[in-house]
């Protein structure tokens, strides 16, 4: 059972990341570029090449890389698409064929 959500670790493997978790931190003082989204946790993380971030399980949190672009490799506990919870109402994770 995933119902608690999964715990992930996050490790940059090129470029620069820009992580969002819960916490402290301002909309208008973030690094990346805020996309049009009701996005709300804005506590900082920048992930250089080699360095991770552990997450708990039910951590809000989105990424973006810099302006180079990134690499990152997720490592989670066991999770599955249905069980993933997306607050940002763009992500469709279904897969829907259209005709």
């Amino acid at each position: 059972n995933n119902a608690a959500g999964k715990e992930e670790t996050f490790r940059c493997r090129f470029g620069k990341v820009f992580l969002y978790v819960s916490g402290e931190g301002e909309k208008d003082k973030i690094s990346a570029a805020l996309p049009p989204t009701d996005t709300s946790v804005y506590h900082e993380i920048i992930l250089n090449p080699g360095e991770q971030y552990t997450i708990l399980p039910e951590t809000l949190h989105w990424f973006q890389a810099g302006e180079k672009g990134a690499v990152i490799s997720e490592f989670s506990t066991k999770s599955t698409d249905e069980t993933d919870v997306f607050t940002d109402k763009r992500i469709v994770r279904e897969t829907k064929i259209e005709e």
